[in-house]
């Protein structure tokens, strides 16, 4: 432990030197490079608190999220500044080096000025993208409108429209009145069916109690239905006994019952229209280790012929690739959420691109595989990092055809 932490303060401080001869080369006022100092004194002082306080029994995620905010903001764009005045310091060692046989003048003043102000100003950039998506970006949410042409549609189905929400998070907001223009956004859509598609919670039931009647609002004429996420089990904070994480997990399917949610736990729904059935399948959470595999498509399937419409609500992308495009069920369209485009990234029509994908291959939109399809929702709220930059938080909205 104290290895590491020697490592890290030695990594940090050699940022803080870099930084500072970039902050050396711009300005001569001693003021500012004291205020830099006792800024980042200060900055790392309360970060290493937060680190050095954290405790799994703490159900809140504030403090982890104060911790990730000061990382991103301040500590992040460190080092793309350091990668500039690196490449200085590469061009005068290679100088240098040849200076040994030839002699020459290597320093450059003006580039590493340049450089400087260039690595302060593209890191200062990054800052405040992380500042905007804390403050603003995590409530820019974003219908988003997919056709399904679905193979076997009855003909009473078509055009009928589902919204998909994922991810909520509630415990990562304290105002749900803040949340009130996303539920808007839901209902002037006028849905025929809603689905949420698991993370209600961070980590403890009470943390969507106050967003209980703001999602009771959300209307829909055939019903919401709601499938867990991994984080609704609460196997991420400790707990006094096995009887009082089961309790919590009651606790929470009867809180979205509340608010008008139908829990599907294993099971399927049926829809009927003029006599004609669409069936919407629900499975607890399945995913790649660690996270828990408690989904059972089989049972979720009972009852429901193999010819019919079938839509699956599975929280996470990867049980699809792993069992459900290789079922026989015949699951023609299975929607997810779990990745959030770790709410970082560029999400442009023709450019996508999120770290998350080198995890996460299916990461959001639709994608086919071997004649079915996956749909992967950005999610609706924010967890770690309180905030989102580049992929925006998502309310989908399918028609079926």
């Amino acid at each position: 432990m104290q290895r590491n932490f020697l490592i890290i303060a030695a990594v940090f401080l050699f940022l803080e030197i870099y930084i500072y001869q970039a902050i050396r080369t711009l300005t001569d006022n001693l003021w500012i490079r004291i205020g830099y100092w006792v800024v980042s004194l200060v900055i790392y002082g309360f970060f290493t608190y937060e680190v050095l306080h954290f405790n799994r029994a703490d159900k809140s995620m504030v403090r982890a999220q104060i911790m990730i905010s000061l990382f991103l903001v301040f500590i992040l764009p460190k080092v793309f500044i350091v990668l500039f005045l690196l490449i200085d310091d590469i061009f005068r060692t290679g100088g240098y080096l040849i200076g040994l046989t030839r002699p020459t003048d290597h320093f450059f003043p003006e580039r590493r000025k340049f450089l400087s102000l260039m690595g302060l100003g593209l890191g200062g950039v990054l800052s405040a993208l992380f500042i905007d998506g804390i403050t603003f970006g995590k409530y820019r949410h974003k219908i988003r409108k997919v056709k399904v042409n679905f193979t076997h549609l009855p003909k009473s189905f078509k055009g009928y429209k589902i919204i998909q929400i994922s991810d909520v998070h509630s415990g990562s907001f304290s105002d749900p009145s803040k949340l009130e223009h996303a539920i808007h956004m839901i209902n002037e859509q006028n849905p025929d069916l809603v689905l949420f598609t698991g993370d209600m919670v961070n980590n403890v039931a009470d943390e969507f109690k106050p967003f209980i009647p703001l999602f009771s609002k959300i209307k829909a004429k055939d019903g919401k239905l709601a499938v867990l996420g991994n984080h609704d089990y609460g196997d991420y904070v400790a707990w006094e006994s096995p009887d009082a994480k089961k309790k919590n997990l009651e606790t929470l399917v009867e809180y979205e019952r509340q608010a008008g949610f139908d829990m599907l736990r294993n099971e399927n729904r049926t829809i009927e229209k003029n006599g004609e059935k669409l069936y919407i399948l629900g499975v607890e959470n399945w995913g790649l280790k660690p996270f828990p595999q408690f989904g059972d498509l089989d049972k979720a399937l009972e009852n429901v012929p193999e010819s019919a419409a079938k839509i699956l609500m599975s929280h996470d992308p990867t049980h699809f690739d792993e069992i459900v495009k290789k079922h026989p069920g015949n699951v023609y369209l299975t929607l997810s959420g779990h990745t959030h485009g770790m709410q970082f990234g560029l999400d442009l029509k023709n450019v996508k691109w999120s770290p998350v994908q080198y995890r996460y291959p299916k990461w959001a939109d639709l994608y086919e595989s071997e004649g079915k399809f996956l749909y992967v929702n950005r999610g609706f709220g924010v967890i770690g990092y309180p905030g989102r930059v580049g992929v925006l938080p998502e309310i989908t909205l399918f028609e079926l055809s």
